[in-house]
């Protein structure tokens, strides 16, 4: 092989590898925050993606109209969210990727204060229930074709304490688990199962904190590169976990926060 040839081959193997062109994408929470921006990104490498939530405060822009689709669904709606998988595979005769972005987070604002029971009931409904139902239905196509990645965003609240919001962090701690049990049952149709774990990303959800100087300050000094995440920064792990780039990763926790976690003493 020539020189040339040589530096042209690389490059190829390393796109075909990492591509999610084609790929049938769905992804939960998709309205707003991290779930846009990654449903955009994909959609922008040719991935079909087909965005889920309960509404869409913008279109689907112009540039993207043939490769991203809004849906708008109640993911707590078990039967509804069935419907739609029963759509995209009658249209595609598959499903390739499903990403549970779809959140929501409550915190006390008291020290003392109890936590209630309402708001740790909406919370694990939708962090952790719906997830499991997505990943159930989505599961029943994947098997089809004996492939499938599912990328369940999780966070560092999956592995250590916050205060006052213990709806979030037992959520996510249940979700991180969810993913490695289904990995086990699934893994001999060809199914792989992950955690992304972002930590803190400039998002609306973390605007109020990133404003305030101080808590902007507290948070950066607890990761390793000593600054916030920005939502780019979990496009690469994504398109890792969605591609077939990791087609032998499953049952994972991929931690995007910049070495929070990692973290030790000061010097």
């Amino acid at each position: 092989m020539r020189n040339s040839d040589k530096q042209n081959y690389l490059p190829k193997i390393m796109e075909e590898l990492f591509s999610v062109k084609d790929k049938v994408i769905i992804i939960t929470g998709s309205g707003h925050g991290i779930g846009e921006f990654l449903a955009h990104n994909l959609a922008s490498k040719s991935a079909f993606v087909f965005g889920i939530d309960k509404k869409f405060p913008l279109s689907v822009p112009k540039e993207l109209s043939d490769n991203l689709f809004h849906l708008k669904c109640d993911i707590t709606n078990k039967k509804l969210f069935e419907k739609v998988c029963s759509k995209i595979f009658s249209k595609f005769k598959k499903i390739d990727v499903l990403i549970n972005c779809a959140g929501i987070s409550y915190a006390v604002q008291k020290k003392n204060e109890l936590y209630p029971e309402k708001k740790w009931l909406e919370t694990m409904e939708v962090n952790l229930t719906s997830a499991f139902n997505c990943s159930q239905s989505v599961i029943l196509y994947m098997i089809k074709n004996k492939s499938g990645s599912i990328i369940n965003i999780t966070s560092i609240n999956a592995e250590v304490g916050f205060p006052r919001n213990p709806a979030y962090v037992a959520s996510k701690g249940g979700l991180k688990m969810l993913s490695k049990a289904l990995a086990k049952d699934w893994g001999n149709f060809g199914i792989r199962v992950n955690n992304l774990g972002p930590g803190y990303i400039r998002t609306d959800m973390t605007m109020k904190r990133f404003l305030n100087k101080k808590t902007r300050k507290q948070r950066e000094s607890r990761t390793i590169l000593g600054r916030w995440g920005e939502k780019h920064d979990l496009i690469g792990p994504c398109i890792f976990l969605a591609s077939n780039a990791s087609k032998y990763v499953t049952g994972q926790d991929i931690y995007v926060d910049g070495g929070w976690l990692a973290n030790g003493l000061s010097e």
